[in-house]
């Protein structure tokens, strides 16, 4: 579960994330008034409450507590990031795409849906991989068009779609898996180029269907997450200088230097578009590196077993 920042974290946070994002928006449509609108890809780091709707489950508290005084389907305590990207870009939360009742979807959509991965296997079960999410996006666009010469849905236009951006944070759970069922540090290293190439298949996708702008987040240090510190230090006793399981840690650098290598490639070969690689790794992995920094934060996540040296203040 994620906690919600405070402080100098959630301001870092909004900084580096709004920088990135407005580097995509500012164009001569938007400085003529259009509006911005976000589509965004992912799993439980992104997901604003897809999975909840669509499995029709219930995420009850601690979840919501912080911010929101309720529960909303987020895997977090409060707000996550790209709650905070929509607050900084002037634009409503976005919406999951599979919420039936209550959607606003006038400036884009979450296709996110947490538990997810590239590819959709009897480890993941949640049968939302991202390939079905591009898939669900391609519906809503059709259908878009349909209903657009009647003004109805969500009114979003032909060059309101070229000129959105395209988030994808994808990447975390293909990568857990393996550890999960303990596989091996190069076990787990084997799979990175088949995960690359199913991320390069969803966001090409979505390019010859008319996207230009993609905001690609790398995957955070999985090692630092309690939940794998607690259910798998047994197994992999290497830890790092902040105390997250290094192979978790290194998997997860291996990754996001060949999802960079990626990004460099396409942004040579499809120069009519823009792809911007955005490092959530260091964002995330600096809260814990320094934590003493965030006092704020610390006392917001007090909940979390106090075994964890990591958390506590000095």
């Amino acid at each position: 579960m994620g906690v919600e920042a405070g402080g100098k974290s959630k301001r870092l946070l909004r900084f580096q994330l709004e920088i990135a994002a407005l580097v995509l928006l500012i164009s001569p449509s938007l400085a003529n008034g259009s509006k911005c609108i976000l589509f965004n890809f992912g799993d439980s780091n992104s997901d604003t409450g897809g999975l909840m709707a669509g499995l029709g489950l219930y995420l009850g508290p601690p979840a919501g507590r912080q911010y929101f005084n309720r529960t909303t389907g987020r895997f977090c305590d409060g707000r996550l990031y790209i709650d905070f990207l929509c607050e900084g870009l002037k634009i409503n939360f976005l919406s999951p795409y599979l919420e039936s009742s209550g959607s606003d979807y006038t400036h884009g959509v979450n296709f996110a849906v947490a538990g997810t991965a590239t590819e959709a296997t009897e480890a993941t079960v949640i049968p939302f991989p991202l390939s079905t999410q591009v898939l669900q996006f391609l519906h809503f666009k059709n259908r878009t068009r349909e209903l657009f010469p009647q003004g109805l849905g969500s009114m979003i236009s032909e060059k309101g779609f070229e000129n959105a951006v395209y988030s994808f944070d994808m990447g975390q759970n293909d990568i857990a898996m393996p550890f999960n069922a303990n596989s091996s540090y190069p076990q787990v290293i084997e799979k990175i180029p088949a995960i690359l190439s199913r991320i390069k298949d969803a966001i090409l996708n979505v390019y010859k269907n008319g996207g230009k702008k993609f905001l690609i987040y790398n995957t955070g240090p999985l090692g630092c997450l309690p939940q794998k510190l607690a259910l798998q230090q047994q197994i992999y006793t290497e830890l790092d200088t902040y105390g997250c399981l290094a192979s978790h840690n290194n998997a997860s650098k291996a990754f996001n230097v060949g999802l960079s290598e990626l990004l460099d490639e396409m942004n040579s070969q499809y120069t009519n578009a823009t792809f911007v690689y955005v490092d959530i790794f260091s964002i995330k992995y600096d809260l814990i590196a320094n934590h003493t920094k965030y006092s704020e934060f610390l006392t917001s996540i007090n909940h979390l077993p106090q075994k964890w040296e990591l958390w506590k203040t000095n």
